[in-house]
């Protein structure tokens, strides 16, 4: 169901032939890169956390992390992620395949600047076995987000 509804997402800004599905599993960072054929950072994770306005998501790096002081700073709230309940009911998918397609109405989105050094990102796209390659120019398009924002640190 969360698979059909990002496709049908994505067809509709002319994206469907960019989506991959796999025979194995794509559910974390390290899995999707085996899957996709790519580093890990090159994956895009969607994060998903509760904030005083409701449930956001956080498309990232797959080898960024969350910086909790940048988070407070920008979302005026310590970062609280979502349980994996949560996801399912506040974003409508599933743990492994949480993306910015297809999610339920109010749910905001922002990219992190972390991906900006990247020509081409994987996020995924509603299971835990695909994903969709998008240059960032075509991942701005392919979504509806609020804003980049800069609250992950990479790794030293």
């Amino acid at each position: 169901m969360a698979f059909q509804a990002a496709k049908e997402f994505l067809e509709k800004r002319g994206f469907g032939d960019r989506i991959k599905e796999f025979d194995v599993s794509s559910a974390t960072v390290e899995l999707a890169a085996v899957a996709v054929g790519c580093e890990p950072a090159h994956i895009a994770k969607t994060l998903s956390f509760l904030t005083g306005e409701g449930p956001v998501l956080i498309v990232a790096a797959g080898d960024a992390k969350i910086d909790n002081h940048k988070y407070k700073s920008f979302f005026g709230v310590k970062a609280k992620m979502l349980t994996v309940e949560q996801v399912s009911e506040l974003i409508g998918h599933e743990v492994g395949g949480v993306c910015p397609y297809g999610i339920k109405e109010g749910v905001k989105v922002y990219l992190d600047e972390s991906l900006r050094r990247f020509d081409v990102v994987y996020p995924a796209c509603g299971s835990s076995n695909s994903a969709v390659k998008l240059s960032i120019p075509d991942l701005e398009k392919s979504c509806d987000f609020e804003q980049w924002v800069d609250v992950c640190k990479l790794p030293q």
